[in-house]
This record gives structure tokens, sequence and C-alpha cells, in this order.
């Protein structure tokens, strides 16, 4: 072992009990899944030629030749955030496929400088947590945007805070695809550029970083703040317990 450079290893406002010092032991999973990767892919805009679904088909089919299990959410008709309650049947079919999912692809117009309010009320319909299950903690993200213009990466920085705000391993690649109505064939279908390999890259990226965390994202994100106060309250609980008599 190398020489400390604090030789004093004491920790006056750390409780010890709750550290959990990572090790390669705990990063690898005892089995493996085996199943398909299970991608999740969000747009964001109801368009009739809408080139962010376009360029989310473009990336579900890469997914699915790369063996992932693909799903695709349609945000037509999904009510806005606080305006209809949580039973409303595109919000349920929303929410089960983000607990089914292990992995998302963000991709969102460039709308005024930022991702499309249509893509936000998507995200926001997620919940941070139900209970005590996050539906999103762990799980890997991609993020993709087009713009009508020339090359911008608003829209892609914005989802970037948001899939950290819902806890997610965002991957480092991204695609932003510029003047994206050129970028199409009449029939939908991306034309060769350099635009497109880099889709190829980023679903490539996003495979390899699904199928090496998938089982260990929980894990990756458990934090010592959060134990913490864990025990904290179920100290709480028990000291009331005794006190009425209840424990």
């Amino acid at each position: 072992m190398s020489e400390r450079l604090f030789p004093d290893a004491t920790f006056p406002a750390l409780d010890t009990e709750l550290l959990d010092v990572p090790s390669q032991e705990q990063l690898t999973a005892p089995a493996a899944s085996e199943h398909p990767p299970r991608i999740l892919l969000l747009y964001g805009s109801l368009r009739e030629r809408s080139y962010s679904r376009l360029l989310s088909f473009e990336a579900a089919r890469l997914l699915e030749a790369m063996g992932a299990e693909v799903r695709i959410f349609n945000p037509s008709g999904l009510p806005l955030p606080d305006d209809a309650p949580d039973t409303h049947p595109k919000v349920q079919e929303l929410r089960e496929l983000a607990t089914w999912s292990e992995g998302m692809v963000w991709c969102s117009p460039e709308r005024h400088g930022a991702m499309t309010g249509i893509m936000k009320a998507q995200i926001d319909w997620i919940p941070l947590s139900t209970g005590s299950v996050r539906p999103t903690q762990g799980k890997t993200l991609a993020v993709m945007q087009v713009s009508g213009g020339s090359q911008s990466f608003n829209a892609v920085n914005q989802m970037r805070v948001l899939g950290r705000w819902m806890r997610m391993l965002t991957i480092p690649n991204q695609s932003s695809v510029a003047q994206a109505y050129a970028e199409f064939t009449e029939d939908g279908r991306m034309k060769p550029s350099a635009f497109y390999d880099r889709v190829v890259d980023v679903m490539e990226e996003l495979m390899k970083f699904t199928l090496l965390t998938r089982d260990r994202g929980p894990y990756l994100l458990n934090r010592y703040s959060e134990r913490k106060e864990s025990a904290a309250e179920l100290a709480k609980r028990v000291k009331l317990g005794a006190a009425t008599g209840l424990a």
C-alpha cells in the first residue's frame, strides 16, 4: 500500500457503520441477466413528419439489430403534467414502460433554443420515486436532438441535466442532427452521412453501457447520505414504537 497523505485516518463527521467501501466484488453481478437489454425510446414532436420520431425509429432499428428489445412511446394524447390524474391511461402506459426498461433514448427537436414541451412533459410524468422504487435510477440513457438549422446542442445538454436528476447513467456520446429535413428520404429513412454514423456510435455505446451496468445500476447509485437518512428514520420509528408500547 502506498504511503498515506493523511496519517490521521479518523473521521469525526462520518458514521463509519454506514460507509460502504466500493470493491470489485460488489461491482460483479453474481449472475448476469440473460434477457435482451430493454430499451425505451421517447421522442418530442407530434408533427405528421416528425424528425425526432424518424430519428428515434432509425435508432430503434439499430438497437433491434444489436439484440435489444425495444419499445417506443407515442406521446400523442399524453396530458400536461398536473392536468390529469396519474391514473390517466397514457400516464400509466408511460410509467409502465419506464419501469420495464433498462435503458432509454430521449430524442427531441430543438425549439426556441430548448427541448420541446412534449419532451419535457414525458419526463415530468415519470416519477423520481414510487414508494421505495425509483423507476429510472441506475438505468442508462442516450440523448439525441434534431434541428431545423445549424447544429446545436441545447436540447441534448438540457436532457443530460434531467437524466442526472432522474439518477440515470447518461452515456458520454450523443447525437445532434442539423438541418434534419435534408437528412431523411421521402419514406422516412435516414440517408448515409456523418450524422447517421454518429447515431450508430451512440446506439453501440448505449448497448455496451446497458449490458455493463443493468445488473448493478441500483448499487452504483446507492448513497451514503440516503443510507444515513434511512437509518435515522428507522431509529425514530423504533424509538416511537417503544414509547407507545407498539415495538
